[in-house]
Formats: C-alpha cells, structure tokens, sequence
C-alpha cells in the first residue's frame, strides 16, 4: 500500500506519498480502505519529532479516517465487508489501508461523504470529552472556548448549544468570529485586539464563566484563572501558546477552581471505545440528524500533505482541512435509505 512518509528533518520535514508494508489486522479489528483522513496539529507535532504515538502504534500520520471496510477480523461480528465508517485512531490515517479496533467504528450515514466522516472523531470526541467528562458541562452555565474556528472549537461551540450551555469563544479574525456567530457563540472575541479577559468578566457582570477549554496553554494561565467563577473548571488540551505560564495560586485556592490536562491520542484503546460508545449513544444522532454538522474548511489531496500542513501551521482554516487518499472522497453518494 501507500502511505506518507515523514522524510528530511525536524526543523524541515517533508512528506512523501510512498509504498510502505502492507497493514496487519488482528481477530478483533477490521481492516480499512481508507477514503479520507485529515490534519491534526498533533501531526504536524509528530512530523518534526515532537509527538510520538503511543505504543504499539502505527508510525504513519493521521488520527482520524473514514473509508471502506476491506476484510474483518475472526472474533468480528457486527460489521462487514463494504460497510462504510469512520473511526478514531490512534495513528496511521495518512495511508490507502488501516487497522482499526471494531468498537471504535462508527456507521457512516449514507447521505454524508467520506470527508464529512473523517471530519468528525478526532474533533468531535475531543470537544465530547473534554466539555463534559472532564469539564462537567452542563445546561445554564457558560463555557468560554478558545480558538473557537478551529475544529475542535466548531464542534464545542455546536455541543455546548445541544446541551443548553452559552459558548463565549476567541479567534484571532472578523471572519473566523462571524463563522463562530453563526454556529451559536453568544459572544466572540478577537484576541488580537481585545483582551479576553475584561471582555469576560464585561459579559458577566465580573462573574466569570463556569468552564474554559483551552488548547493555547502558556501565557492564557492567569488570565484563565481569573476569569472563572467560583467552582469553575480549566481544561487544557493543547500549549500552542507555550508549555510554561505563570498564574495566581491564591484565587485557585479562594475560588476552588478545578485544572484539569486533558490529551486523546495518549488514552488506552478500552478507553477510546468506551468513548465511542459514549459519543454514539449522546450527540452521533445529532449529527446524523443534520442538528449539528462537522465543518470543513478545505480538502488537499493526500499527495499535497506537506502543502496541507502548511495552511494548517498558517491558522488560517475554519473548521477541519481534509486529506482525500481517494478522488471523490468528498462528494456525497445518492441518497439512499439508511441500512
């Protein structure tokens, strides 16, 4: 099979599509057809040596596909050959072929593409988890999101209306702000120009918010402190604003705030499941309903993965950038009725 391949160095890597082993399957996975896959930071991390997969898994890019079932393991009961579905992964999307654990498959609608799939785990789990499983989201409080236009801010501010709460966000452009508008955020704020934290405590009448996910880490620490109310919760996802910060232990301890650091990628394959059915059970119908929908900015060929991680490390996209590994693998099938 082909799949992209990380050459040159860390400070330069380049990505090449190449012949690489074919993939291996175990009883209880199934093999893929990979149609489309998408970009993460966590693989622009990886491809300059700064983020390497968990243990036992694949080297190749990519945490999210969605494609064709191939063939199925031998303790497999509930999927079959042909069945079209998207997952989570822990590594390997960048490639024609993937094995994937059964029970992290999910049952592509049969109206959506391909890309409309691969749009969907890594984000949309992300936001799940760490809005409510580990933020304690819940209808009448409010959520302040950071880096609202990105894929996993999409699909927070989206989630957070489906469960009643009120989504504040920041970007960093008018454009990203008024994408964010038109998903639900109740206030949006640039911060390039505006500090989020007076524009926060502004809204809320020096109240604060109950929850903030924050994937920018680094010099966001104090002010995100301040800006929760008491009993608030902070969760990190992410340190694209560095991995150091300073912040003021004393309003930790007199508000009783809760920070929590959160990752994915790094938690065990039962977890990841137990995920999956989590997700399937709560807000999948809402998706497959069309209530809410994943957002996508742009889709590259699988062979302009290098120009694709480019636009990303740019933080111009508003929503997810997808990588189609077969052509047509962003256009919608005839409808159907669904299986």
């Amino acid at each position: 099979m082909k799949a992209i391949v990380v050459k040159g160095d860390r400070q330069n890597p380049v990505l090449v599509w190449e012949t690489v082993p074919d993939v291996e399957y175990g009883p209880d996975e199934v093999l893929v057809n990979v149609q489309a896959t998408a970009v993460n930071r966590a693989d622009l991390l990886q491809a300059r040596g700064g983020y390497a997969p968990p243990a036992g898994a694949s080297e190749i890019l990519g945490l999210e596909m969605a494609g064709t079932i191939a063939a199925v393991g031998e303790d497999v009961e509930e999927w079959q050959v042909g069945d079209r579905v998207c997952a989570l992964l822990p590594g390997g999307g960048y490639a024609e072929q993937v094995a994937v654990p059964a029970g992290m498959l999910l049952r592509l609608p049969r109206a959506w593409s391909f890309a409309m799939g691969t749009a969907v785990p890594e984000v949309w789990y992300t936001a799940y988890v760490n809005l409510f499983l580990e933020g304690d989201l819940v209808a009448g409080e409010t959520v302040l999101i950071h880096a609202g236009a990105s894929g996993v801010g999409t699909a927070a501010i989206q989630l957070a209306n489906a469960a009643e709460a009120t989504a504040f966000v920041t970007a960093g452009s008018d454009e990203k702000l008024l994408a964010c508008r038109k998903l639900g955020a109740e206030l949006t704020i640039n911060y390039k120009q505006d500090d989020f934290l007076a524009r926060v405590l502004a809204a809320t009448q020096d109240q604060g918010v109950d929850l903030i996910l924050d994937p920018v880490g680094g010099g966001y620490l104090d002010r995100n402190v301040r800006a929760l109310k008491r009993f608030g919760r902070l969760v990190n996802i992410g340190q694209l604003g560095g991995a150091h910060g300073e912040m003021n232990m004393g309003l930790v301890l007199s508000k009783r705030l809760r920070i929590v650091g959160s990752t994915l990628r790094s938690r065990s394959p039962a977890e990841k499941i137990k995920i999956t059915e989590q997700f399937q059970a709560g807000y999948w119908p809402l998706l497959r309903s069309g209530e809410l929908k994943p957002i996508i900015d742009t889709a590259f060929p699988i062979e302009q993965a290098q120009e694709a991680h480019a636009y990303v490390a740019q933080n111009q996209n508003i929503g997810k950038v997808i990588l189609l590994v077969q052509p047509g693998a962003d256009v919608k099938p005839e409808p159907k009725s669904e299986k």
